[in-house]
């Protein structure tokens, strides 16, 4: 069975979520690249060298994943951040003295984002309202102090993707403490209802795409347009396995 897939130096993980267990104890910077933004790793150093540096890198596309299958043969599980976040929850649910610290776009979602985690009956639930990053030159000093005070076991970066990534390796580089950065986006949009409603069933039939672009067209045309470069780098670049 194949272990890791390395595509452009990226060291995607196939795993399994019977091993959710293993992987959910260890410490570091877990990233689930959307199709759009593994397309743009030419165009962007920052959030390139953040995927390259993860520890865990899910496969989150179910297009990278069909690519990988149709034109290279090379069968992995696809493993969005909705499946992981879960998995993660019912998790939390078993382990409600785990602290968790959300990361949130704006006040709306953060509050939607903190009845959610109370609900699953969390008790230490820190939320932070994200200012505007710069993504060549990001820093945020605040947050670092505020993490470093808490020592929260689990960071939700909950922004969008391209950014949430370098925010994830900005925080793995500079924190004083360990913890587990989660950087699944707005994936725990899915959950709140404040995005699509994707579902098990959707997200197992890789249409999660699909339902995005029906409840918010003109957000999602351009970026699964774009998604399209993956097809020349998929069949032009050497992709190796490891079993």
């Amino acid at each position: 069975m194949i272990s890791k897939v390395i595509f452009k130096g990226i060291k995607f993980n196939n795993l399994n979520a019977k091993d959710f267990s293993k992987y959910i104890l260890k410490k570091g910077l877990f990233v689930f690249p959307a199709a759009p933004a593994l397309a743009s790793i030419d165009k962007s150093k920052n959030y390139y060298e953040s995927i390259k540096k993860a520890d865990l890198v899910f496969f989150d596309s179910g297009f990278f994943v069909l690519l990988l299958r149709l034109l290279k043969n090379i069968s992995v599980n696809k493993f969005s951040g909705y499946k992981f976040l879960n998995l993660f929850f019912g998790y939390l649910k078993k382990n409600k003295d785990i602290s968790v610290f959300s990361i949130d776009p704006n006040y709306k979602f953060s509050k939607s984002n903190r009845n959610f985690l109370k609900n699953l009956g969390i008790k230490k639930i820190y939320n932070y309202l994200a200012p505007e990053y710069q993504i060549k030159n990001l820093s945020d000093k605040i947050l670092l102090g505020k993490i470093n005070k808490i020592e929260p076991d689990f960071i939700l970066t909950n922004i969008g993707g391209g950014k949430q990534e370098i925010l994830g390796l900005y925080l793995k580089k500079n924190l004083k403490v360990k913890s587990t950065i989660l950087c699944t986006g707005a994936a725990i949009s899915f959950f709140t209802k404040d995005q699509a409603p994707i579902n098990n069933l959707v997200d197992q039939f890789y249409l999660g795409w699909l339902v995005r672009l029906i409840f918010n067209p003109l957000v999602f045309f351009k970026r699964y347009l774009y998604s399209l470069k993956l097809v020349p780098m998929v069949i032009f670049n050497k992709i190796k396995t490891i079993n």
